[in-house]
């Protein structure tokens, strides 16, 4: 009789993410035990891990970091001399794990040609647009293409018709790399079409980060999709060790169909990016398709992470465009940033349009936790009397990450920038547009994990359509948001106290 509750119960309590929590809770807590065993009563280990910390410390004054991530080590060690250097030693780097980067970065290399710009794509751009096109396109490297119509989905639910049709249209390949995959009514309906065209032998290819999807699919989510011919690559997975490798997380969203036409933005494969599912009130999202030559890096994006884990093909030709739109619309330059070199591009990027803004910058983002470099950006953008809005969400799906965006919002309200919080629920967007002409869509969140530890990408728009369609969208949807007062920032000592812990550790939140 009270079997099946029972059974449902542990389920859900013996679950591979309850799993890997403990195992790693248990692992931080036998390494505490051993280093306190191990230093106690010896002063010249003691004197030499204290020496260490002082190295260290000294190593990133000096070291070309981002400057929260150094600060958040400097006082860790600070308050913890002994442990803090060795600490530092062990999962201070920030970049992937060696075996990930080689494969990568090798993959990378082999195509750097496939992504060599062609001319006459960047003319009709101004000055401005010009620079910024070839910094994406020299230190990406992605080049700009015209050729290309875009269109901008304002919500989830809009955008999954116009996927689902281009899907049923697949005739050679379908490629799909996501952050989050689940099973539910959205995952249901993409399955079904993925299966049948798998079955009509459609190259279909699926690349899901596994810290991501942990607790959306079934454990034999790669066993059942293989024996229907849709292979898959769960990226990075999840072991239960103690490792900062586990931080850096496919966050791309990606679809590419016969190469002829793309998607990214905001949205994964779960109900609630397309309000099946209720979870912080109404989810608003955002994402845009690609038809044309843009769609080519896309591509080269996905087959280099494909072929870095599977390798399959080394010419890439097969997987080009074959048709394009009869009139260009613009200039369109996705692009996409990683861990795997010291290049802040995505940072980079929202940092030139900021500095570049002449009349406004609008921009939606679902957390900020940004360091110096960009709260001064926005800043100073607005001191020069550029209009600079922040839509956030007005319904968290993280409370200390929601109080930790609360707490820039006096030096930004201060200094112009307009809050507003999007008060029908949670905003997962990522979206600049600036001055009519230019805007980024994409899946790069405005903070530290987001801008320097996970793999993103984005849709640069230059001169398009498209960006009216955002600005649009922005001032239509400024009207169901609450703007916030520098009145409304006021907070005791213990919250200022929390806040400032929660900026010192934004860089792991």
């Amino acid at each position: 009789m009270f079997r099946l509750p029972i059974v449902k119960f542990f389920s859900r309590i013996l679950n591979r993410a309850t799993i890997t929590i403990v195992l790693v809770a248990l692992q931080v807590l036998w390494l505490l035990w051993a280093f306190w065993a191990f230093t106690a009563g010896r002063v010249w280990l003691n004197g030499m891990l204290k020496a260490l910390s002082i190295v260290i410390v000294l190593y990133l004054v000096r070291k070309d970091e981002n400057s929260a991530y150094k600060i958040g080590w400097i006082v860790l060690i600070g308050l913890l001399p002994l442990l803090g250097g060795a600490l530092y030693l062990a999962f201070g780097n920030k970049a992937p794990a060696k075996g990930l980067r080689t494969r990568m970065r090798k993959v990378e290399q082999v195509h750097t040609a496939d992504l060599a710009p062609r001319p006459d794509q960047t003319d009709t751009l101004d000055r401005v647009e010009k620079n910024l096109s070839h910094y994406v396109e020299t230190y990406g490297p992605y080049p700009a293409w015209k050729h290309t119509a875009a269109h901008y989905f304002s919500c989830g639910e809009a955008m999954y018709p116009r996927l689902l049709e281009d899907l049923e249209r697949a005739e050679k390949f379908i490629f799909l790399e996501f952050f989050i995959v689940k099973s539910g009514t959205m995952w249901d309906g993409i399955e079904a079409i993925l299966k049948r065209k798998a079955a009509e032998g459609v190259d279909v290819r699926l690349i899901y980060d596994d810290f991501g999807s942990l607790l959306g699919l079934p454990s034999d989510f790669v066993i059942r999709m293989e024996r229907s011919h849709i292979r898959c690559i769960p990226f990075n997975p999840v072991v239960p060790l103690v490792s900062l490798v586990m931080n850096h997380r496919d966050h791309r969203k990606i679809v590419v169909i016969d190469g002829n036409v793309a998607y990214t933005g905001g949205v994964n494969l779960a109900d609630e990016y397309i309000n099946a599912e209720q979870r912080f009130g109404y989810w608003k999202d955002a994402a845009i398709r690609l038809e044309g030559a843009a769609v080519w890096n896309f591509t080269v994006i996905f087959l280099n992470c494909w072929n870095a884990f599977r390798p399959q093909e080394t010419d890439y030709a097969p997987f080009a465009p074959t048709r394009l739109p009869e009139s260009s619309d613009g200039v369109v330059q996705p692009y996409t940033d990683s861990p795997l070199d010291e290049e802040p591009l995505a940072e980079t990027v929202y940092l030139n349009i900021l500095a570049q803004a002449q009349r406004y910058v609008y921009l939606y983002t679902p957390y900020l936790a940004v360091g110096e470099e960009m709260l001064d950006a926005l800043k100073t953008a607005a001191k020069r009397g550029v209009d600079v809005r922040l839509v956030l969400p007005g319904i968290p799906d993280k409370k200390l990450v929601f109080r930790l965006s609360r707490s820039y919002y006096v030096p930004l309200l201060r200094a112009g920038v307009r809050i507003y919080e999007y008060t029908p629920g949670f905003l997962h967007a990522k979206c600049y547009v600036s001055d009519d002409h230019l805007a980024v869509v994409g899946s790069i969140n405005m903070d530290y994990r987001s801008l320097f530890l996970h793999f993103e990408c984005g849709a640069l728009l230059y001169s398009n359509s498209q960006v009216i369609a955002l600005r649009e969208d922005v001032l239509a949807t400024l009207p169901q948001c609450r703007e916030v007062q520098l009145s409304d920032c006021r907070t005791s000592l213990p919250g200022t106290l929390l806040d400032s812990v929660l900026r010192l550790l934004s860089p792991l939140l």
